[in-house]
């Protein structure tokens, strides 16, 4: 009789780059939401490069499953043509909808991005009994998601990320340049002195303003009270300017793969 993978690689293939998270699948009654053991993050022009097998390296062959949830069908398609090169004895399975253990209330599920259901699942494992759920992802895209207090999908908005808009200002404009992401990950004076700080400052406090605004508009007519958890890579500096609600979860896309992955044990919330 073969013996099920002990361990579980979780991929959350973006927009541009692919997390991958290395999670036990072994049961423990204590855990509500899984921690990866160690994760790595590669562009998606390089997902099957030589750092993914460095990453693996160690790792037996026909040891692993693996769980991915993609919204880039190319960059997806050639780690599971690598997989199946390299790792042809292991599990794959490319999550959809509804593979997931979530009520998702809009007429096309299927047609809703899976990271952002799969940071829904996550976000039921941690959310408090009688509460409903903000979701910000602040990635590629900015997503501002609901669940319900009875852990449903509501659906949400989608606005342009911070490197998004600034690829854009650089590119729809004569003279504007455009301004690394990185430069973005801490809240900023709101006062800009000059050309790029005046970017930073309109990219970072709009993007701040958003999520503030649609947080308020999305539960202003619903009672229950509100968790809100950020994920992404500016989610720490958001996090600390939405308010006390507020928690940022840096891998709460994988953690969600991990949820829906087979075999993995992790009880529910009582």
């Amino acid at each position: 009789m073969t013996t099920p993978p002990s361990q579980l690689v979780a991929v959350d293939v973006g927009n541009s780059q692919a997390k991958l998270g290395l999670f036990d699948c072994r049961h423990s009654d204590d855990v509500v939401l899984p921690e990866p053991a160690s994760t790595i993050t590669i562009a998606n022009e390089n997902t099957v490069s030589e750092r993914l097998g460095n990453w693996l390296a160690g790792l037996e062959p026909g040891t692993l499953s693996w769980s991915i949830g993609s919204v880039n069908r190319p960059a997806a398609t050639r780690l599971i043509d690598w997989l199946c090169r390299h790792r042809s004895d292991e599990p794959i399975t490319l999550l959809a909808a509804g593979d997931l253990l979530l009520e998702v209330r809009l007429d096309r599920p299927d047609m809703v991005g899976i990271d952002r259901l799969l940071d829904a699942v996550a976000a039921n494992r941690l959310r408090r009994p009688g509460h409903q759920a903000v979701l910000v992802d602040v990635g590629s895209a900015i997503t501002v998601d609901l669940v319900s207090p009875e852990g449903e999908f509501l659906g949400g908005a989608i606005l342009p990320g911070l490197a998004m808009s600034a690829r854009a200002l650089h590119t729809f404009t004569d003279l504007l340049p455009e301004v690394e992401i990185a430069e973005l990950e801490t809240p900023l004076p709101p006062l800009g002195t000059a050309t790029v700080p005046a970017i930073q400052s309109g990219l970072f406090w709009g993007a701040v303003g958003a999520v503030r605004e649609l947080i308020a508009r999305l539960t202003a007519d619903r009672s229950a009270p509100v968790d809100v958890f950020l994920t992404g890579g500016a989610g720490p500096a958001v996090a600390e300017l939405i308010g006390d609600a507020a928690r940022h979860v840096p891998h709460l896309t994988l953690q969600g793969i991990a949820v829906a992955g087979k075999g993995l044990g992790i009880r529910s919330q009582e």
